[in-house]
């Protein structure tokens, strides 16, 4: 079984409840396992900056389905959300990211991993960080704190609000 980190976001409809959705049919699957799941967070939306802002979310799980597998199950949940793939980085009623899976690397036309943006995003680290605080890069070999220090520092306007739910 294999580690993998799975970004979530929406802007799109009731975002949290669609999030919720979208990490319950990933768990109800036979051959991965929900090991941990984040707060949500609001978050200002990046280079497309007109329109709503995200929710956010990253969860942990074990599966032992190979890469291109996990990532045809992720596109087929953001389908059954609504998910169109319209502009790039625009609205969307669901985004699942593959951000890491164990410590490969693997570069492909449909599929990098770690995901090549991961170690710039705020909206990722944050919550990476709650529920796997000692996460290292595979391929930078640095932490998730530092990453998300280094963003901080430089002083990149990311804004992201942890959200209560109920």
């Amino acid at each position: 079984m294999e580690r993998v980190l799975i970004g979530l976001g929406s802007n799109q409809g009731d975002s949290v409840q669609i999030c919720l959705a979208a990490i319950q049919r990933l768990a109800d699957h036979p051959q991965v396992k929900l090991v941990k799941r984040s707060s949500f967070y609001r978050t200002a939306p990046l280079l497309f900056t007109d329109q709503p802002w995200f929710i956010n979310s990253v969860v942990l799980c074990e599966t032992d389905l190979r890469p291109k597998e996990l990532l045809a199950l992720i596109h087929q949940i953001e389908r059954d959300f609504g998910r169109i793939r319209q502009a790039r980085w625009g609205p969307r009623t669901l985004d699942l990211d593959l951000l890491a899976f164990g410590d490969h690397h693997l570069d492909l036309a449909s599929l990098t991993i770690p995901h090549p943006r991961l170690h710039q995003r705020r909206f990722v680290l944050e919550p990476l960080l709650e529920i796997d605080p000692d996460w290292v890069h595979p391929t930078l070999k640095v932490g998730a704190r530092e990453l998300l220090m280094r963003i901080i520092d430089d002083k990149i306007d990311q804004e992201v609000i942890r959200v209560e739910i109920p």
